[in-house]
């Protein structure tokens, strides 16, 4: 992507994202409330692999009990979502505190989901097809497409179509697709 373009999509970045945190005010603080009863702790901080594998802290309300293993979702134990946390995750409003992220730079709204630095098979799949080019995103193609990380060479392998054909068409259409409740997480099985 050229300098301009990467220019132009971090502004919506910056512009959406505000206009997303303004509108999710009055939702953050009763979740805020709600999770820190159900859990103890209102949110679920944990690093990932943004831009050139850079480390960053990737912030979301907590929907599994305090204590469950940090891993991939697709490994995680369903019995660890609190009752609460299946209801977050429905409706993506988990995803809320990560417009943060992208406010300060960390992620894009558009882009592939942040990984873990210890998932070996899905960094050498990015690695790969040059995926870490990019800020990570809260959605993107394989979000849409229900695709997680429990297949990390399908998952790296969309993630590099989404960027060769990332436009401000697909920009706003991933976004809406996203926003209309198409497509899911990483899924816990």
């Amino acid at each position: 992507m050229s300098k301009i373009v990467t220019a132009v999509y971090r502004a919506f970045d910056i512009i959406f994202s505000l206009i997303g945190l303004v509108v999710c005010t009055p939702l953050m603080v009763p979740i805020i409330i709600l999770v820190t009863l159900d859990t103890g702790s209102p949110l679920f901080m944990q690093y990932r692999l943004g831009r050139n594998k850079k480390p960053f802290l990737m912030v979301k309300f907590r929907t599994m009990r305090v204590g469950t293993p940090y891993q991939v979702s697709h490994l995680s134990d369903r019995k660890n979502i609190t009752l609460l946390g299946r209801f977050l995750r429905k409706f993506k409003l988990d995803e809320i505190p990560q417009l943060f992220n992208v406010l300060i730079g960390d992620m894009s709204l558009v882009g592939p989901r942040p990984g873990l630095a210890d998932h070996v098979e899905l960094i050498d799949a990015r690695e790969k097809h040059g995926v870490y080019g990019v800020r990570p995103g809260i959605t993107g193609l394989s979000q849409i497409n229900g695709v997680d990380m429990s297949s990390p060479n399908k998952l790296a392998e969309m993630d590099a179509e989404m960027i060769k054909s990332l436009s401000i068409r697909f920009y706003f259409y991933y976004l809406l697709l996203t926003l209309v409740g198409k497509g899911s997480g990483d899924q816990i099985k």
